[in-house]
């Protein structure tokens, strides 16, 4: 699971893309392709469950 703090986030996962803003969050399950592109300074916090 990720959480954008500050800024706008480019997130694909299952070659889908996802444009994030601050406060939003995104599952990202296991075993699925998942990427994080920094197109603009931003901040987030990345949480894994085990």
């Amino acid at each position: 699971m990720v959480t954008v703090l500050e800024g706008i986030g480019k997130f694909t996962v299952g070659g889908k893309i996802f444009i994030l803003n601050e406060g939003e969050t995104l599952i990202m399950p296991k075993d699925v392709p998942h990427a994080v592109y920094g197109e603009e300074r931003f901040k987030m916090q990345l949480t894994v469950s085990f």
